[in-house]
């Protein structure tokens, strides 16, 4: 099957502050090397604690960020570096979910003007008119399609989340970045959330890059799950393999600190608990970035790691579990 996105090589570095009054500017590797592939009608979750890279990865794909080196490739396309008026076509295609419903939407506008704004922009005018199909995707995404006047302000977080989906929805996207898309609703919200997205990529054959930090989350979504530490992907394998049988040792860390409810998986867990600090992204570790953390890190992971085919896993470590 050929992969509807395609990462090479992605990489973002932003500029920092000078060094001196004349210095150069220090350099923030953001994101560095990082290579994936996302298939028709799959979600690939991406994971990592908070500065790892992970919702740049997600601006760089739907290019609202330039990347600095590398390639995307979406739909047969390279995208890295297409204008914005070459780029307006392809959005069509490719959406974003925010991780902010309170931030994501223009409390001066309507719902209707707000789920509207991608037609009117791309200049399409659907059948029925734009107020009928703005109406089905409100009822698609189970909001009250009456409530076409009214305010985000009149609406709780689940809901204008749901809104943000609607509108994401308006121009028949293949692939959707969601940006951490329940990490900022109630425990009690999260789910029914999850579950409409869940249903729309059935229903629509959408793809996902589902971006997010709750790794149980993640596990109910995503079929595939990548890794970050620090910029760097470190880990992609099956969703089944990677939570049963972790080979970096940054995830097997990450998943000893799920919850779980099953209180003899508790006793036989073992807890790994990282010392120190997660590296500045100015200066980060030569060779594998996880070293400075990692237990099993000798003199030979100061070299950048290969990566390696485990069965259905790639890992990038120079002693995998």
């Amino acid at each position: 099957m050929t992969a509807l996105l395609k990462i090479e090589n992605l990489t973002k570095h932003f500029p920092g502050g000078r060094k001196g009054v004349f210095g150069k500017r220090d350099v923030v590797q953001a994101v560095d090397n990082v290579s994936f592939e996302v298939f028709p009608g799959e979600a690939l979750g991406l994971v990592g604690e908070s500065g790892c890279g992970k919702s740049t990865t997600g601006r760089l794909i739907t290019r609202l960020l330039e990347p600095t080196h590398g390639s995307i490739l979406f739909d047969g396309q390279d995208i890295s570096h297409l204008s914005q008026a070459e780029l307006r076509p392809i959005r069509s295609e490719l959406q974003m979910i925010f991780q902010d419903p309170y931030a994501s939407l223009n409390p001066r506008h309507t719902v209707g003007t707000i789920v509207a704004t991608p037609l009117r922009i791309n200049k399409i005018n659907p059948p029925g008119g734009v107020k009928k199909r703005v109406q089905e995707l409100l009822d698609i995404v189970g909001l009250n399609p009456e409530h076409y006047n009214r305010y985000p302000h009149e609406f709780s977080g689940g809901q204008r989340q749901r809104i943000g989906i609607a509108r994401a929805l308006a121009l028949h996207p293949k692939l959707i970045v969601a940006d951490e898309p329940v990490s900022a609703l109630d425990v009690s919200i999260q789910a029914q959330v999850i579950n409409l997205l869940q249903d729309l990529q059935k229903d629509f054959g959408l793809s996902f890059v589902f971006i997010a930090h709750d790794l149980a989350v993640v596990r109910h979504f995503a079929q595939r799950v990548a890794v970050m530490y620090l910029g760097n992907l470190v880990e992609i394998a099956d969703r089944d393999t990677l939570y049963s049988t972790p080979r970096h040792p940054y995830t097997k860390a990450l998943l000893s600190a799920v919850p779980t409810a099953d209180p003899d998986a508790i006793g036989a867990r073992e807890r790994i608990r990282l010392t120190g600090d997660v590296p500045n992204p100015i200066n980060p570790p030569s060779g594998c970035r996880f070293r400075t953390r990692c237990w099993k890190a000798q003199e030979m992971c100061s070299t950048a790691p290969k990566v390696l085919q485990i069965g259905t896993s790639q890992v990038a470590c120079h002693f995998p579990e």
